[in-house]
């Protein structure tokens, strides 16, 4: 057996596969033909031009506070209990509706707080919030 000898069985091939360029270029090709007419045979229509500017009509917020000795505060004023329910009705009726904001005091009974809820669920506000501070 010698060494650096090729078999006469092992031939070099020496030619390129060419199928698997065909049928890349016959993809390329059908692709092309299918995106021409296309790309030519567009009508050119003068569209309108149209602005968009949304309305960031943001609803404002009211607050709704309850001091430690169980009276409401909206808006920072001092409101009775027979003239709550009106005022939220009032609020309640604008457009868009205000959120809701209550705070209460962490010394006043509970009931209260869930009174001005009630309250302003009769009224009809939907969007009702508790506001509080983080522990430090």
């Amino acid at each position: 057996m010698a060494f650096g000898t090729q078999d006469e069985t092992d031939d070099v091939m020496n030619e390129i596969n060419m199928t698997p360029l065909v049928d890349v270029m016959l993809v390329l090709l059908i692709i092309f033909i299918i995106t021409v007419p296309v790309m030519k045979h567009s009508i050119n229509i003068d569209l309108p031009r149209a602005t968009n500017h949304p309305e960031d009509a943001k609803p404002e917020t009211v607050r709704l506070s309850v001091d430690a000795q169980g009276g409401y505060y909206l808006n920072e004023v001092k409101v009775g209990d027979q003239d709550l329910d009106r005022l939220l009705k009032a609020e309640a009726a604008k457009e868009p509706q205000p959120e809701l904001h209550i705070r209460g005091d962490k010394d006043v009974r509970y009931e209260r707080v869930a009174q001005a809820m009630a309250a302003a669920r009769q009224a009809g506000l939907r969007k009702i919030g508790f506001i509080t501070e983080p522990k430090h």
